[in-house]
C-alpha cells in the first residue's frame, strides 16, 4: 500500500523525546514560531517533518530559562523513511547485510509493524540530526526577526542559527536504563576483561565503538613488546646486537598489528552494516555552502561548489600556512635549546650551584607552556581553514583537519627528541626526555580529561537535584532533571584527541624503542586505566554524542602506518650511531652508513611484503561483498529487461536503491 504524508503520525500520544534543542534566552517569538514550523512542516514544503514540543509549558520564575528548551522526536514511519534516506544497512532474514528500504522492510530481521525497537535509539537520533542539519533555506533571505542573520538558497538553517547564537546547542538525550546496563557491563567492575563492543556500538554508534575497539586491541598488542622490553631494562643490556634484535622485532610487530587490525575492523563493520554504506552518496555537511543545484549523481537538490576552487584554497592558502607554522615551531624549539644551554652554562659557572638548580627546570617549563599555547592556537586556525576550504562531506572535512593537526602535533612532540638523538647525540638525555614526556603526558591526560571534569560534574549534579526538589512547576520532574543536568555537561568533541593520544604513544614506543624498551610497559599500564576512564568520561562527564556511521578509523590508519615507516628509519639510525657498532668500523664510516641503509631498506621491504601478504579483508567478507555486487548487477539487468517478476525475491530490486526515489514516493 502506498504510504502518504497523512499516514505519518504527528500526534503527541506517539511522541518520544530523542533530541534536545536549546534556544538563546532572548530569542524573539516570531523566530521561535518560524523554527517550530520549519521542524514540523512537511518535506515538500521545505520542512523536516519531525515532532517538536517545549520542555515545559508552565514554570516558576527561577526556571524561565527552560522555556527555550525543546524536545524533538519523530513518528515510527518517519524514522523508517529517514533510515532509507541516510542509507542505513540492516541484517536481513537470510542473514545478509543490505541497505534498508521502506518497501522491503518485511525482509529485514527483527522488523514488525508493532516493533518500535527495530531502529536503535542512537540510529533514530542520527536520523533526526541528519534531517535538522539538512534543513536548508529556499526563498528565505533572513532569519525572521533578525535582518542581520542573512540566509541564501542552500544554506543550512540550523548551522546559521548556531553561528548567530540563536540556537545554543542541540544534542541527543540519554536513555538512563540502557546506560545503567551498559555501565555495569563496561567499567563498573575493574577487572581484566573484553569490552562489550556491540553494546557500545548500539548506544554510542560505530565511530566511538571503533575507537574503544582499537584502544583495546592496541593495548593487548602492546603486551608482547612490554614483556620483551622488560629484560632489556632490568638487566641493563647495552650490547648493540641485542638492541638490533629488539628493534627488528618492534618493526615487524608494528606492521603485523596494523594489518591484523584492518582485518578485524572489516569483520566488525560488516556485522554492524557500515562497511556497505556508500559514503559518496551521503548528504552534504551542514557547513558546506554553494550555489543551489541538482547533484548529477543522486538527482537531489543540494549546494554545489567547484572542486577546482577548493583545491586552490588548499594548495595556495592552507598548505603555505601549515608550512609556516611548522617553521615557527622549529624556530621556537631552537630557542628552547638556546635557553637550555644558557641555563646549564649559568649553573656550571655559578659559585653556588645549589641556588641555580631550580633554574635548570625553567627552560623546560617555559617550552611546555609555549607548546600548549601553540597547539591550541594552531588547532583553532586549522579548524577555521578546513571549514573555509568548504568540503562537501563530513568525512573529507575530518580527514583534512586531522592531517593538518597531526603534522603539527608530531613536530611539536617529537622534534626535540630527534634533535637530541641526531644532532646532540646524547643517548642518556634522549632516554630521560622520552621517559619524562611519556609518563608526564599520561598522568596529565588522565587528570585533565576525566578526573577533573567528573569531579566538577558531580558537584553541579548535586546543586541541580536540590533545585529540582524545590520545583513546583507542572513538569515531569524526572525528565526535567535529566535534561537540565545533561545540557550543562560538556560537549564531546569527537575521537580526535583520543586517537592523537594513542598515536603519540605509538610514536614513543616505536620510534626510539632501542633506547627506551620500557616504554611499552608504561603504555600498557596507562591503557588499561584509559579504557575505564574513557568509558567513565563517555557515560558520566559529557553529553551523549550523536552516533556517526564509520567503516574504519579513517585517516588514523594511514597515520599509524606512516609512523611505523618512520620508526624503521629512526631505529636503524640509532643502532648505527651506537659505540659498539662504530667500533666495528673504526676507519670507514662510509661502509657503516651503507650497511645501515641496506638494513633499513631490507626492513622496509619486509614491512611492505607483510602488508601485501596480509589481506585487508578476510576471505569470507570478500565473498559476501562480491556476492552483493553480483546481485546488484543482476537486479539492474532485470530492471533493464523490464523484469517479469519470476526471479528471486531479492533480485527484483537493486541491492542499494536510491533513497531519493522512495522519499519522493512516500514524503511528497
Amino acid at each position: 500500500m502506498k504510504v502518504t504524508l497523512s499516514a505519518l503520525d504527528t500526534s503527541e500520544s506517539f511522541f518520544k523525546p530523542l533530541v534536545i534543542l536549546e534556544l538563546a534566552r532572548d530569542v524573539k517569538e516570531e523566530t521561535r514560531k518560524w523554527l517550530e514550523k520549519k521542524i514540523n512542516d512537511k518535506k515538500k514544503n521545505g520542512g523536516a517533518q519531525l515532532l517538536i514540543r517545549p520542555l515545559i509549558e508552565k514554570c516558576e520564575e527561577q526556571t524561565l530559562e527552560s522555556q527555550n528548551v525543546y524536545l524533538i522526536g519523530a513518528s515510527t514511519i518517519r524514522l523508517l523513511l529517514g533510515a532509507e534516506s541516510v542509507g542505513l544497512v540492516k541484517e536481513c532474514n537470510d542473514n545478509t547485510m543490505r541497505v534498508f528500504t521502506y518497501e522491503s522492510r518485511k525482509n529485514f530481521k527483527g522488523f514488525s509493524d508493532d516493533n518500535d525497537d527495530f531502529l536503535t535509539m542512537s540510529e533514530c537520533q542520527f536520523i533526526i540530526k541528519h534531517e535538522l542539519e539538512n534543513l536548508r533555506a529556499r526563498d528565505e533571505k533572513m532569519i525572521p526577526g533578525y535582518p542581520q542573520a542573512k540566509l541564501y538558497p542552500g544554506k543550512s538553517i540550523l548551522r546559521r542559527l548556531l553561528t548567530s547564537g540563536l540556537v545554543t546547542q542541540f544534542f541527543p538525550l540519554h536513555d538512563n536504563e540502557a546506560l545503567k546496563k551498559l555501565e555495569s557491563r563496561w567499567y563498573n567492575r575493574f577487572k581484566l576483561k573484553y569490552q562489550p563492543l556491540d553494546d557500545i556500538r548500539v548506544y554510542f554508534g560505530e565511530t566511538i565503538a571503533l575507537y574503544f575497539a582499537f584502544l583495546e586491541y592496541f593495548t593487548f598488542a602492546l603486551i608482547p613488546m612490554a614483556l620483551i622490553g622488560l629484560p632489556y631494562y632490568v638487566f641493563d643490556w647495552e650490547d648493540y646486537d641485542k638492541y638490533v634484535i629488539f628493534a627488528s622485532f618492534n618493526l615487524i610487530w608494528s606492521t603485523v598489528i596494523l594489518e591484523v587490525w584492518k582485518r578485524g575492523c572489516a569483520l566488525m563493520t560488516y556485522r554492524w552494516g557500515t562497511l556497505l554504506m556508500k559514503r559518496q552518496f551521503e548528504e552534504p555537511r551542514p557547513g558546506f555552502h554553494g550555489v543551489l543545484g541538482v547533484n548529477p549523481v543522486t538527482g537531489r537538490e543540494e549546494p554545489l561548489y567547484s572542486s577546482f576552487k577548493r583545491q586552490l584554497r588548499i594548495y595556495l592558502v592552507s598548505l603555505p600556512f601549515v608550512c609556516l607554522c611548522l617553521y615557527f615551531s622549529l624556530y621556537v624549539m631552537m630557542l628552547y635549546f638556546d635557553l637550555e644551554a644558557w641555563a646549564q652554562d649559568l649553573h656550571r659557572d655559578s659559585s653556588v650551584p645549589e641556588l641555580t638548580n631550580v633554574l635548570l627546570f625553567v627552560p623546560s617549563i617555559i617550552y611546555a607552556i609555549v607548546i600548549e599555547i601553540m597547539n591550541r592556537l594552531y588547532r583553532f586556525a586549522a579548524e577555521f581553514l578546513t571549514s573555509w576550504e568548504n568540503h562537501r562531506l563530513e568525512s573529507a572535512y575530518q580527514n583534512h583537519l586531522v592531517l593538518k593537526v597531526l603534522v603539527f602535533n608530531f613536530l611539536n612532540c617529537f622534534a626535540s627528541l630527534f634533535y637530541i638523538a641526531f644532532v646532540m647525540k646524547d643517548m642518556k638525555l634522549l632516554r630521560q626526555s622520552l621517559a619524562t614526556l611519556l609518563i608526564t603526558s599520561q598522568i596529565l591526560n588522565q587528570i585533565v580529561e576525566t578526573l577533573l571534569p567528573y569531579w566538577l560534574q558531580r558537584k553541579y549534579g548535586l546543586r541541580v537535584k536540590k533545585k529540582v526538589q524545590a520545583l513546583k512547576a507542572d513538569v515531569d520532574v524526572t525528565l526535567y532533571e535529566q535534561i537540565v543536568l545533561e545540557k550543562e555537561k560538556g560537549t564531546y568533541l569527537g575521537t580526535f584527541d583520543d586517537y592523537l593520544e594513542l598515536f603519540l604513544q605509538f610514536g614513543y614506543v616505536s620510534l626510539f624503542s632501542c633506547v627506551y624498551p620500557l616504554a611499552a610497559a608504561f603504555a600498557v599500564l596507562n591503557n588499561f586505566s584509559e579504557i575505564n576512564s574513557d568509558a567513565l568520561k563517555m557515560c558520566k562527564v559529557f553529553k551523549r554524542p550523536f552516533a556517526e556511521p564509520s567503516a574504519s578509523i579513517g585517516v588514523w590508519q594511514l597515520a599509524f602506518e606512516t609512523m611505523s615507516v618512520i620508526s624503521v628509519v629512526t631505529n636503524c639510525a640509532l643502532i648505527g650511531m651506537s659505540p659498539q657498532l662504530n667500533a666495528v668500523f673504526p676507519h670507514s664510516k662510509t661502509d657503516l652508513i651503507l650497511i645501515v641503509v641496506a638494513v633499513e631498506h631490507a626492513l622496509l621491504a619486509l614491512k611492505f611484503v607483510l602488508a601485501f601478504v596480509i589481506p585487508d579483508k578476510p576471505q569470507e567478507i570478500q565473498v559476501k561483498l562480491a556476492k552483493l555486487e553480483f546481485e546488484s548487477l543482476e537486479a539492474l539487468k532485470q530492471q533493464v529487461r523490464g523484469g517479469s517478476g519470476k526471479g528471486k525475491k531479492w533480485s527484483q530490486e537493486p541491492a542499494s536503491p536510491t533513497p531519493a526515489a522512495s522519499l519522493e514516493k512516500f514524503l511528497c
